[in-house]
């Protein structure tokens, strides 16, 4: 489903700002993967998501999507394959637009553009169904503009837009970090019910190690541009935030810096 083949990126090169921010990464998920990135700031978790999405394009190295190769398509051609949720709330989503109207958007990502009315009564009714499945009665509020819905309801909101055309790649960037501890707690939750339904091929990127050991069944950690460790199915059902830890030291031969990744 996802190929990365030695994905080089750097930036500022030649000065002296330059950094290697991806160092010839290599990472292979598969149909109904659930994989949770980890590491500290500047590590490249962001920079990766951005070389999937088409966000940037890698210096060297080759980006596949359901056996083709996108490595050099634009962005925007991108997004009909590639559901994308965002640390920010107020991303992903038009605030001056309705719920009705942003739904409507996201429902043509993967269609052939052409002159229809926007919103049917068949397709209103699809709306309310997936909407409902949110829990939070967003479905009785379709003409409600997205910008006065709360930061959990927006980004409920967001996730339920990236989803529900059932992408090939579903990328998550740190989409619970900006809420409170009882929203991001609900966010999770949708998360993985919405994953599990539609067995989506999802790569999370997250600064919450208990977050990172409790969803999905493949976890990777990041440091200086490189994947330094995997971690599988099996050996994921045991892994303690300590073990990673201990891990990270026993890697680098010194301790993770002490930033928002440990944060449990």
């Amino acid at each position: 489903m996802l190929q990365l083949n030695q994905i080089y990126k750097i930036f500022n090169e030649g000065s002296p700002d330059e950094k290697i921010a991806l160092n010839h990464v290599n990472l292979s998920l598969q149909k109904g993967d659930f994989v949770t990135v980890i590491g500290s700031n500047g590590a490249g978790k962001s920079t990766l998501m951005n070389i999937i999405s088409g966000g940037l394009v890698p210096d060297m190295g080759e980006v596949f999507i359901d056996g083709q190769d996108v490595t050099k398509m634009a962005e925007f051609q991108r997004s009909k394959m590639i559901g994308r949720v965002f640390q920010d709330p107020m991303a992903g989503t038009a605030p001056s637009m309705t719920i009705e109207e942003n739904l409507a958007m996201a429902y043509s990502r993967n269609k052939t553009r052409k002159l229809v009315k926007g919103v049917t009564k068949k397709r209103r009714q699809y709306f309310q169904e997936a909407l409902e499945t949110l829990h939070l009665g967003l479905e009785n509020r379709l003409n409600a503009k997205v910008g006065l819905l709360s930061g959990g309801e927006r980004q409920a909101l967001s996730l339920l837009m990236a989803t529900f055309t059932e992408p090939s790649i579903l990328l998550l960037d740190e989409h619970t970090a900006a809420l409170d501890p009882s929203r991001a707690e609900l966010i999770t939750n949708l998360t993985k019910e919405v994953v599990e339904r539609y067995q989506l091929t999802t790569l999370m990127v997250t600064h919450n190690m208990q977050q990172a050991i409790d969803l999905g069944n493949r976890l990777i950690m990041m440091d200086k541009g490189q994947i330094i460790l995997e971690v599988d199915e099996q050996q994921k059902k045991n892994l303690t935030i300590e073990g990673l830890l201990e891990e990270f030291k026993r890697i680098r031969g010194t301790q993770m810096v002490n930033d928002r990744a440990i944060l449990i």
